[in-house]
């Protein structure tokens, strides 16, 4: 602002009647986390406390349901599922050993423990789908996805392409910034850049690198918004 210019006066409050809301199932809403995908997240949520698995991983599979919309080749069956229990696995590890693997400080230990809750995870997700009576070649496709969603850089298929894009938008979203500036003891700039360094780069689907886009493209304009004001 400069000296010459007034303060901007509020706007007035307006309420607004019930009536003009629009109604709630108007709205686009994610996949439902019903039935099979219901009793799964149920099995899953025991290993997903640490971390903050559990609102990340509800968070991946909105994302997950919308590029499943987006690319009708990829098989929600297999997708949801393998969003929900990809990273039960964290739970066999010792947490001071997450965030240094993540920021890469422990070198080639730091590869093993994320190598660990991978295949950790892939085994807690073949014990919860045949809990669940899943399918058998879902169940092999899911498990086969989640054992390398993180350290394999090439996709073994569509499903799994949509998996991993989601896993890794999440990173972009204001709740994932918030989580990871927190983790790291990062400010807003400084998260940005560490997330989407390690984040636009591998996105596998046109979907996930458009909203990617999008979503970093929302996040530096609110920091330029904040410092304007």
């Amino acid at each position: 602002m400069t000296s010459d210019q007034a303060p901007r006066e509020p706007l007035p409050t307006l309420p607004l009647a019930a009536s003009e809301i629009p109604l709630d199932d108007t709205l686009p809403r994610p996949a439902p986390l019903t039935g099979v995908r219901r009793e799964i997240w149920d099995r899953a949520l025991p290993y997903l406390d640490v971390r903050d698995n559990d609102a990340h991983s509800l968070y991946a599979f909105a994302l997950a349901a919308a590029l499943l919309d987006a690319l009708p080749g990829a098989r929600a069956d297999v997708v949801l599922p393998a969003v929900l229990l990809h990273d039960t696995g964290w739970k066999t590890v010792d947490p001071a050993d997450i965030l240094p693997a993540i920021a890469g400080r422990s070198g080639p230990a730091g590869q093993e423990t994320i190598r660990r809750h991978e295949t950790e995870g892939a085994a807690i997700a073949a014990r919860i789908l045949a809990d669940v009576g899943y399918p058998a070649r879902d169940t092999e496709r899911i498990v086969a996805i989640i054992d390398g969603h993180d350290t394999r850089r090439d996709a073994l298929d569509l499903d799994d392409a949509v998996t991993k894009d989601a896993d890794k938008l999440w990173r972009l979203t204001p709740h994932g910034l918030r989580t990871v500036g927190a983790w790291f003891a990062l400010d807003p700039d400084q998260t940005l850049r560490f997330v989407a360094g390690r984040t636009y780069d591998r996105l596998l689907t046109e979907p996930a690198r458009t909203v990617g886009a999008a979503l970093t493209g929302l996040a530096r304009t609110d920091f330029s918004v904040q410092r304007a004001a």
